[in-house]
């Protein structure tokens, strides 16, 4: 449930306003070098206050680890690492408890698990425990140093114009999705496993699972929908599969053709909005006008590139463990 991968597998864990979010791998191979240093990057592109449209929540996010990791080097027992939640205003969720807001889990959450859910900053439902996933993705990046993974938004809001796609949001005082485009080479012919393994279902199973994504195409995607065959067909021209186009995305049956991977996301308006709504408030069962307060992001997608980079890798380095391209002890240093 909470649980991703075969051999490098991952599990996420803790609440938006708890005392932590961090993760547990298993299966990260011994004698990899490891340092707090080594997620700084990564985790600074993930942080709120970094990019305009952002929400100004600031977390340190310091790895702390917790176990796996032995004079800088991993010991490839599970290693966990743990980031504290420091900067919190619980009070903000307390004051509009019994008025589930549109767009959120907190109606469902609160029907499946019966009131017992955190609802404070959507609790294990925030976007949040992306922290984890990213930190991991570093972990996974390391292990596959010669395969490139490049995330960037390329519209905001139907612009391609970033500036101008914010823009329309603060004009409207309201939220705005978009669309982040995902490029991955240096990949090996045959990654992926059919039937339920394709390389497509496992990039979209943890891309999904990233909080506010509801699109995922890969290559021509949706588009390939108005094509003819011969126009989409990628004819093959040299021995090792490079192909003329790339309409399938790098991905054949499943499996990675060598070619350049390419997918594309689309990510929602953020739920959380100041603009004026309405819902039912379960306790008078009355519908009310309400506005969300707090701290929430203009544009959630701004931030999602790294997690999407993250969560890319996370699936490569699992399926290079499969094809035992990727050692169980690292001999010299990564």
């Amino acid at each position: 449930m909470n649980s991703f991968g075969t051999l490098f597998r991952i599990h996420i864990f803790g609440e938006s306003h708890g005392p932590s979010v961090g993760f547990t791998i298993d299966g990260v191979p011994a004698g990899l070098t490891i340092s707090v240093e080594d997620f700084f990057s990564d985790l600074e592109r993930r942080k709120g206050g970094m990019h305009k449209g952002t929400t100004p929540r600031k977390e340190t996010d310091l790895p702390i680890f917790m176990s796996g990791v032995f004079n800088e080097k991993t010991t490839g027992f599970p290693l966990t690492i743990l980031f504290e939640n420091k900067n919190i205003r619980s009070e903000d969720y307390d004051k509009q408890r019994a008025i589930p807001r549109p767009g959120h889990a907190d109606w469902v959450a609160h029907q499946k698990f019966g009131g017992y859910e955190d609802y404070r900053g959507s609790g294990h439902f925030s976007a949040r425990l992306t922290t984890g996933i990213v930190a991991a993705g570093v972990i996974a990046k390391k292990l596959i140093p010669n395969i490139s993974i490049n995330a960037k938004v390329v519209s905001i809001g139907g612009e391609k114009d970033i500036e101008l796609g914010l823009q329309k949001a603060v004009d409207a005082n309201d939220s705005v999705g978009g669309i982040i485009e995902c490029k991955v080479n240096g990949l090996p012919v045959g990654l992926g496993e059919p039937y339920f393994n394709s390389l497509e279902s496992m990039l979209s199973h943890i891309i999904f699972s990233i909080p506010a994504v509801r699109g995922i195409e890969f290559g021509t995607g949706f588009a390939a929908a108005s094509m003819h065959g011969s126009e989409h067909n990628d004819s093959i021209e040299t021995a090792d599969g490079k192909t003329k186009t790339n309409h399938a995305g790098g991905i054949i049956g499943g499996i990675s053709n060598g070619n350049e991977l390419v997918l594309k996301i689309a990510v929602k308006p953020a739920s959380s909005t100041p603009k004026a709504q309405e819902s039912l408030n379960w306790q008078t069962n009355q519908i009310e006008n309400f506005s969300i307060e707090g701290r929430h992001d203009l544009c959630v997608a701004l931030r999602a590139p790294v997690i999407v980079e993250a969560a890319t890798a996370i699936v490569l380095a699992d399926c290079m463990m499969l094809e035992q391209l990727i050692p169980r002890v690292l001999k010299n240093t990564i």
